[in-house]
């Protein structure tokens, strides 16, 4: 049975994050205090015992020149004696449904582990943030610029991604998290994220893609077995996005983990035309994600 944490269950789930992902107390203290909620945490109850859960942290994504709602998986978790009876995939899409409820176009998430990567491509997360090379502005030297003005430096942190297209942005309280979880570990170098992402609303961002792109004029049938309401032929025309034009045949075809691609611009040069013709490559950016 998959239900919604309340504060009974929430001391099982941190025991449960605690038995699969071993951080330390003092981190755990941070995030349950600062991210964790409830009403965000989906947990797979088995005779009464919560194993396994996942949370949708929110967070503001910049895309196509506005800032749309998303969910971060957080927490995926399963207690070892449980693993392998379904229960992740049962809570992966059962999280799916609540994100469209919620009228969240878009979920993202960071694979704890290379093996993870092809787990996660089964229900429609495709790669679509590329790992770092170059070391992000110092957190420590942003603080020693800012002395007791932690909203200053804010600021100045908010500035260097507010602007930019394709990438995770951070409140104020997010910011406050992440120096505490930063000083706590000696203020560690950060390097943008290797990250996956998966499509909730396809139709929602296509029509955002189309109002930023008016010039782009295309059809397109998506595929996506997990979420029929993304299974579609969408027409992209005259900055709008239309459903199911059943008298034209669609340019093309993509499954839902490479609309995702092609939307965020992740390697789009890549592409075969006319794909990389109607996407621009953009740079996809993921970080200080409490990781």
């Amino acid at each position: 049975m998959i239900k919604y944490a309340d504060n009974t269950i929430a001391p099982q789930v941190r025991q449960m994050w605690k038995t699969v992902f071993g951080d330390p107390e003092a981190y755990m203290d941070i995030y349950f205090r600062d991210k964790y909620r409830n009403e965000n945490t989906l947990v797979y109850v088995e005779d009464g015992k919560p194993v396994a859960s996942l949370q949708m942290l929110p967070y503001m994504f910049s895309f196509c020149g506005r800032e749309i709602p998303i969910a971060y998986i957080s927490g995926a978790c399963t207690l070892p004696e449980y693993r392998r009876k379904g229960y992740m995939s049962t809570l992966l899409k059962q999280s799916f449904h609540e994100m469209r409820k919620r009228n969240i176009p878009l979920s993202l998430l960071v694979p704890q582990e290379a093996g993870l990567v092809d787990f996660y491509a089964r229900f429609g997360f495709a790669p679509a943030f590329d790992a770092g090379r170059e070391e992000l502005p110092s957190l420590k030297e942003l603080l020693a610029r800012h002395p007791d003005d932690l909203y200053g430096a804010y600021c100045e942190f908010d500035e260097w991604f507010r602007e930019k297209d394709v990438t995770v942005q951070k409140s104020f309280d997010d910011f406050r998290s992440i120096v505490e979880e930063a000083a706590l570990f000696g203020f560690p170098p950060k390097r943008n994220l290797m990250g996956m992402a998966r499509i909730i609303d396809a139709e929602t961002l296509l029509r955002f893609f189309a109002q930023q792109y008016r010039d782009k004029n295309f059809s397109l049938s998506v595929k996506d077995s997990i979420l029929p309401e993304n299974a579609d032929t969408f027409v992209v025309q005259g900055g709008d996005c239309k459903r199911h034009y059943k008298e034209r045949d669609p340019l093309f075809q993509v499954g839902v983990g490479e609309l995702v691609q092609l939307l965020l611009g992740y390697h789009t040069s890549l592409k075969d035309e006319p794909l990389r013709s109607f996407f621009p490559e953009k740079k996809p950016q993921m970080n200080f994600m409490l990781e």
